[in-house]
């Protein structure tokens, strides 16, 4: 039994990135002997086995042939005959089909050693154009290593091109959308995806939403970027800069759909974008079944960022409306995420990077000192029902009145 170590974890070895699983081929062995050897069956389209000891995966050495539309389309052939090459050549990107055998040697037969040093992603052979998952992978790859300077090949990026415009990415399932979104959400810089997607032409396909806000122009004196599809992407990677909570990226990459949807003869003014929005969010999530904590926060950050940017102006009963409609008295660990995401807004522009935002400290405070209002000394004066709650709002009020005062 000849085993290689492959993929990822020999990719990011030699960039000196962490591993965090290693995966393996097996070579000239057969689904029975890997069994007899105390492995584990754990694949379903083709055999792959956890390791008795260890738990990673190996799989038997297979070639693939495209037999209809879309990813699932896919005949697997594992065989003791099947020869390492084969089976490397059939994986997405050159960097990711460099193998490497249990005495250190390095195999790689298709030229990723060299697009590793001159920071490529490269496609393997025309087989990558079977199997649309790839063109979400190139982006995410794309966003991962663009902080060590990876570029998408033009080759590669041409064949993306004609892939999106053969229907391919129309096959995508909308759970194996957002799976590859919510990893690409945990990125350094995020935004690259979005951008990549957007050069092959996929981003109108499957994210329509975020490509409609491109050439939407925007107040310059506010905006210096003017284009909200621009805005929107730096505010994904400020969001990405403040908070590690894939949740708040999501609300910083939603929360201006709606000025896509603004009166075009009243540009690039957007009144009442934060409510025109909410709808085009709701199809968004619905469409990519987007998990309800993601929809919740990023429903709060489109509806209620202008007055969090206004918040030093509102008055304390604005403010006390303002913290309910959040439901930060109730879920009071709930205001710190949509603040992030508000703080992301403000400085997703060029020149505000690293300006000040008391709006956030104000709310901070006066969120702690409405909550500071004890509910037991009205109960004990006999106060139920709406008169408690008009009660209680209005010590809130004067808490939050008296608190602004010191500031």
């Amino acid at each position: 039994m000849k085993v290689y170590l492959v993929g990822g974890a020999v990719r990011d070895e030699l960039l000196g990135r962490e591993v965090k699983e290693r995966d393996w081929v097996v070579v000239g062995e057969t689904k029975e002997a890997m069994l007899a050897r105390g492995f584990r069956s754990v694949g379903k389209d083709f055999p792959v086995f956890l390791h008795p000891d260890t738990h990673e995966e190996y799989a038997l050495a297979r070639t693939e042939r495209k037999t209809a539309p879309g990813y699932h389309g896919f005949l697997v052939h594992a065989a003791p005959e099947v020869t390492l090459e084969e089976d490397l050549i059939r994986r997405d990107l050159t960097i990711n089909a460099i193998a490497k055998a249990e005495d250190g040697t390095l195999i790689d037969p298709y030229g990723g050693l060299k697009d590793l040093e001159t920071r490529r992603l490269r496609h393997l052979s025309p087989a990558f154009s079977e199997d649309p998952v790839r063109v979400l992978r190139v982006a995410r790859f794309a966003a991962r290593f663009h902080p060590l300077g990876f570029e998408v090949a033009e080759e590669t990026m041409g064949l993306m091109r004609e892939m999106v415009k053969a229907g391919e990415v129309d096959a995508l399932v909308p759970e194996r959308i957002f799976t590859e979104v919510a990893k690409v959400l945990l990125e350094e810089t995020p935004s690259i995806f979005f951008g990549i997607l957007r050069r092959c032409g996929a981003l109108e396909r499957l994210f329509p939403e975020i490509d409609a806000l491109f050439g939407v122009p925007q107040p310059p004196e506010f905006h210096p970027e003017i284009d909200t599809g621009l805005h929107t992407l730096l505010v994904l990677d400020q969001a990405a800069r403040l908070s590690q909570d894939p949740v708040v990226r999501f609300a910083a990459l939603t929360h201006d759909l709606g000025k896509a949807l603004t009166d075009p003869l009243k540009w690039p003014s957007h009144h009442g974008h934060e409510v025109l929005g909410l709808p085009a969010l709701d199809t968004f999530c619905q469409r990519l079944r987007v998990p309800k904590s993601y929809q919740k926060l990023a429903a709060k950050v489109m509806r209620e960022h202008g007055l969090c940017h206004r918040a030093l102006a509102l008055r304390p009963d604005a403010v006390v409306d303002l913290l309910e409609r959040l439901d930060a008295f109730r879920q009071r660990e709930g205001l710190e995420p949509f603040l992030l995401a508000c703080l992301a807004d403000a400085r997703g522009r060029p020149g505000f990077e690293t300006t000040p935002y008391p709006q956030a400290d104000w709310l901070l405070k006066a969120h702690a000192a409405a909550l500071s209002v004890e509910v037991a000394p009205l109960l004990e004066a006999g106060l139920r029902g709406p008169v408690l709650g008009e009660a209680l709002r209005g010590h809130r009020i004067e808490a939050i009145r008296a608190a602004r005062a010191l500031v």
